[in-house]
């Protein structure tokens, strides 16, 4: 297991990389499937504030895991440590497929929607496939440049989403009588169909356990990052949903995947409302590029540890790009955007992550009982609630995900299958070497 490097990330960067890891495709398109599965507007806002309240719950976990292990990689250093080397691995090939992979599909597929809202005339699948291909090019071809975009495209996410707020409710024309159209409680199944849905805007909560072994003061600074990051986007969050809500009853936005359009043409007319939409398809640049350029050091790493194949250890000479480790989550994207639809993707991403999630919060029980002395500069708040919390509402959504959305589900669990099978043909030629100079 690597060392921690040089701490150099204060804690105001820190802050903003779980805000803008978490801020992405989700909040510009659920609402419209939490519509529909709902129907009721306080039920979509509970659900909204639900999934918050479950990602500060699991932000808390992390936090006593990451200052209690400093080291850069996240679930990668905690479940090796904690359940079983496989456990690292299978969540390093989860980051690869369902992590990155397939939340870029889907950023693309809601980014050419937003597209074709504002301009009929563009294709929509040349545009997603082409948005993975060019960002993935330019994160090949140079770390610089790429980190150059990233923080344009993300400081104009934020300052849009604000924006937008203030504007809808100040000039909007929307009106607070959408809230009283209740349609009463939905059944068990579509709240939690709808949480999973929720879960995948939310993800990303756990985005600065990645850094803190470069993060300046993990003991202190990982917690406030987590937690403070996490609940500036759940407020965020709010925010829009209520604007969405403001502008429009839930039957007018029923199964749309891009809300944010359909609620600007309610807001402020067709001019606006297009041109808004072109915004949010910018800012949805901002999520692909973030994840093209995050994910493959989760890759990088695993191949320089001989956990996966070495020749995703490459680095470009001159740029010092994993050029190698990108280009092979972009070819999984592409495929994963031509082969599933946009909700398939939802739950498919959302089941998945939440399986994974809950099994790294299971590995803090497991290490508060195997080294109760351990040094741990944080301890969970909210212990034993928080986690026992975030396992109930976990397992509950993930049962009724196999019922209901069998089929994304069980390709969540052949993705963890096939995860584990490679994780064991890798290892064997290494036992076999082990064995031959015994």
């Amino acid at each position: 297991m690597s060392s921690a490097g040089a701490r150099t990330i204060p804690l105001l960067h820190a802050l903003g990389l779980v805000v803008a890891n978490m801020i992405g495709t989700g909040i510009f398109t659920t609402t419209g499937l939490l519509a529909e599965e709902l129907r009721d507007p306080l039920w979509i806002l509970g659900a909204w504030l639900l999934g918050g309240v479950l990602a500060l719950c699991g932000a808390d976990v992390y936090a006593e895991l990451g200052a209690m292990m400093p080291r850069a990689g996240g679930e990668y250093v905690y479940l090796s440590r904690a359940i079983h080397p496989a456990a690292g691995f299978l969540s390093g090939w989860v980051s690869l497929i369902v992590g990155f992979s397939a939340p870029i599909a889907a950023s693309a597929i809601a980014f050419a929607s937003y597209v074709a809202a504002a301009l009929p005339a563009v294709p929509r699948r040349p545009a997603a496939l082409g948005l993975i291909a060019v960002v993935t090019i330019l994160h090949m071809a140079s770390v610089r440049w790429g980190s150059r975009v990233q923080t344009v495209f993300t400081a104009a996410k934020i300052a849009l989403l604000v924006s937008f707020v203030i504007a809808g409710l100040v000039v909007g024309r929307g009106t607070w009588e959408h809230f009283a159209l209740g349609g009463g409680p939905p059944t068990p199944s579509r709240l939690a169909v709808a949480l999973i849905f929720v879960s995948f805007a939310y993800s990303g909560w756990n985005g600065a356990a990645y850094i803190a072994g470069e993060l300046k003061a993990p003991g202190k600074n990982l917690p406030r990052a987590l937690l403070g990051g996490t609940a500036a986007v759940v407020m965020l969050y709010l925010a829009l949903n209520v604007v969405f809500l403001y502008a429009l009853p839930p039957p007018a936005m029923a199964g749309e995947i891009e809300v944010g359009h359909v609620a600007a043409l309610s807001l402020f007319g067709p001019t606006a409302g297009s041109i808004l939409s072109l915004l949010i398809a910018v800012a949805l640049v901002s999520s692909v590029s973030a994840m093209i350029m995050a994910g493959p050091r989760v890759y990088l790493a695993m191949a320089e540890d001989g956990l996966f194949f070495r020749p995703f250890a490459r680095r470009g000479r001159r740029s010092g790009a994993p050029w190698a480790s990108v280009a092979l989550q972009g070819g999984i994207a592409i495929v994963l955007a031509l082969s599933a639809t946009f909700d398939q993707l939802l739950v498919y991403i959302g089941f998945t992550l939440s399986v994974f999630a809950a099994l790294t919060v299971l590995a803090a029980f497991v290490l508060r009982s195997r080294a109760p002395d351990a040094p741990r500069p944080y301890r969970a708040r909210g212990w034993p609630v928080s986690p026992v919390l975030f396992l109930l509402l976990s397992l509950w959504m993930a049962t009724y995900a196999i019922v209901t959305r069998p089929a994304e589900s069980l390709a969540g669990i052949v993705t963890l299958a096939v995860g584990l099978a490679l994780y064991w043909v890798r290892r064997r030629p290494a036992a076999m070497r082990s064995d031959s100079h015994v």
